[in-house]
């Protein structure tokens, strides 16, 4: 149902983008014919905002990965370096929360940990709706940031660092197996935000998975028995997502264009002074508006990420 679903919806968009596309020219024909340049220009308008549309559904619609449709897990831990890389983590979760809202996805904060002046430590979300891992899954990586700081006295520059981590929300059709003997349970007091009982009370969950060390946690409910449901489909996708990987890996052999997100690998710097620039050096895509693209403005990057990410993945099959 799922599927079928997201099949009317493609299907819809493309007859709407349709009829909108000849709405608009018509309104260019006959604002000509009348000499009318408010609305021949008000015509325009429309035309570019759907070739904007159209050029991102065209990236969407090669989202075709098996997990691609699904909601996303979106974890964000500050590097080395104190407050500056926490403050930067902070920053980049409230990029991605605002990119998600703007793309009429649903958020919610599973886990939050705070800095001990300023930032986060680490958080984690869950980001809802269609093809939100497919979107996102580029994102993975570590994250630079260079600024004058606002914590140093002297108004010397920094560079920080943070690592995001996404990886899919599995879905109930995909059963994965996990032995409980190989899993060690931690209960903790939640920190952050969650209101009175969900900060004075051992809620919260941490789950470790011992032959891989993949650990999850979650802190979102004043209930530890919803909050252990809710950290063992993490550690399901965790492990799931590991799978993908593995086989993704094998797949593309030797393509270096798998290396270019893999977990660890700088992706991207943010550079606030003594210029403005965001450049991606797996793609190349620049901007020169820092803050916008810090106000969630990451559709770009992201596109340019899928398409080279395709692209490679397309290569290594034909090598094979």
């Amino acid at each position: 149902m799922r599927e079928r679903q997201q099949l009317v919806d493609q299907i819809g968009a493309v007859e709407r983008m349709e009829r909108e596309l000849h709405d608009s020219l018509g309104l260019i024909e006959l604002g000509e014919e009348e000499a009318d340049n408010e609305v021949v220009a008000e015509a325009e308008k429309a035309l570019k905002a759907l070739a904007g549309e159209a050029e991102k559904r065209q990236i969407e619609s090669m989202l075709s990965g098996e997990a691609d449709g699904n909601d996303a897990y979106l974890e964000v831990h500050a590097g080395a370096g104190g407050t500056e890389s926490q403050d930067w983590a902070e920053m980049l979760l409230r990029m991605y929360t605002r990119w998600a809202e703007q793309s009429g996805y649903k958020v919610q904060i599973l886990e939050y940990h705070d800095g001990e002046e300023a930032g986060i430590k680490s958080a984690t979300l869950e980001i809802s709706g269609p093809n939100a891992y497919g979107w996102l899954k580029t994102e993975s990586g570590v994250h630079r940031l260079v600024r004058i700081s606002p914590f140093d006295s002297q108004a010397r520059r920094h560079t920080s660092f943070a690592s995001v981590w996404v990886y899919p929300v599995v879905d109930d059709a995909i059963k994965i197996e996990i032995d409980e003997k190989d899993v060690r349970i931690d209960t903790y007091r939640a920190s952050g935000k969650g209101g009175q009982h969900v900060n004075t009370t051992d809620s919260a969950i941490r789950l470790t998975h011992i032959p891989t060390g993949i650990a999850v946690a979650c802190q979102s409910e004043r209930s530890q028995h919803k909050n252990r449901a809710t950290a063992w489909k993490m550690l399901r996708a965790r492990l799931y997502e590991q799978e993908i990987e593995k086989r993704e890996a094998a797949a593309a052999a030797e393509s270096a264009s798998k290396t270019d997100i893999g977990w660890g690998h700088q992706i991207r710097s943010y550079v606030l002074q003594p210029y403005q620039l965001v450049k991606d050096l797996r793609t190349g895509v620049e901007s020169t508006d820092p803050q916008r693209v810090l106000d969630g403005d990451l559709l770009p990057f992201m596109e340019a990420s899928l398409a080279q990410k395709l692209g490679g993945e397309t290569a290594a099959v034909a090598e094979t």
